[in-house]
């Protein structure tokens, strides 16, 4: 295992099972996913628990009620593509890690299955759900030594592939720049997503570079040509209108998400946006 690997490993490792704060903090907390019985709406209830095709029937509303079970299944899923290969204090892909690592410590401290999967253009790594401590250290390393230069995101294939692999209910954590067209709907309907959305904040907000070679990371290919203030423009605009359209996405789906910055210590921004 490399410095980097063992670097990111024991800085999450001490602050989740720590008490930075305190004893019994966690990232989550265990919450049932076996459907027991619906019935009618309470105010105050979760309104993404609400069951709209027997509300339609009856013309008032009811909600799903699931019975806690003893032990989540977690399911980390990492979109490795060649723009996570950026970042002006810290590299993306080096967040997504310390993420991950972060995610899978507080799931085997809460005695729940982790799981982990890399994908890019393809899927390249799916571990099987498990509660040993060693699975976080191999999802770690695993990205860490990972290679996403040249790989384009193929995220309509990354959401096939967890609605199809990941049978059981589950509490599935997509971790990814969401840079690019992603349909959550389904996969919100199955499973209960959270998005952890990382970004550094250059890419939000470039200044003007003047005439420069540029790499596409996705491609690998080399392109000149003038940054300047009508190019920046254009680039924040687009920007701006794929995320209009994630977050209300989001919103509409009942999808929780954190979005995490690459001078930003992940655990403190999980730890608020969780609780």
């Amino acid at each position: 295992m490399n410095t980097a690997s063992k670097k990111i490993i024991l800085k999450s490792r001490k602050q989740v099972f720590g008490d930075m704060l305190g004893n019994n903090a966690s990232i989550f907390n265990g919450q049932g996913f076996e459907f027991s019985e619906l019935r009618e709406y309470i105010y105050g209830d979760d309104v993404r628990k609400i069951d709209w095709k027997t509300t339609a029937k009856l013309s008032k509303p009811f909600v799903k009620i699931y019975k806690e079970e003893r032990e989540l299944n977690v399911v980390v899923a990492s979109m490795m593509n060649g723009s996570v290969y950026f970042g002006t204090v810290r590299q993306k892909s080096e967040v997504i890690a310390e993420i991950v690592s972060i995610l899978g410590f507080s799931a085997v401290k809460n005695a729940d299955l982790f799981s982990h999967m890399i994908y890019a253009d393809r899927l390249y790594e799916k571990s099987k759900p498990t509660k040993k401590i060693f699975s976080v250290h191999k999802a770690v390393e695993s990205l860490m030594n990972f290679s996403s230069i040249g790989k384009e995101g193929d995220f309509e294939g990354f959401v096939d592939t967890l609605f199809n692999r990941v049978k059981k209910r589950s509490l599935v954590f997509i971790v990814s720049d969401f840079i690019g067209e992603i349909d959550l709907k389904l996969l919100s309907k199955k499973h209960d997503v959270f998005a952890v959305v990382v970004r550094d904040r250059f890419e939000e907000d470039p200044g003007e570079l003047g005439y420069l070679r540029l790499i596409d990371m996705e491609s690998a290919k080399s392109f000149e040509g003038n940054i300047d203030g009508g190019t920046v423009k254009r680039y924040r605009r687009a920007l701006y209108e794929n995320d209009d359209k994630l977050y209300k996405q989001f919103r509409k789906n009942g999808i929780r998400f954190a979005k995490i910055y690459t001078d930003e210590d992940p655990y403190l921004k999980l730890f608020t946006r969780m609780r």
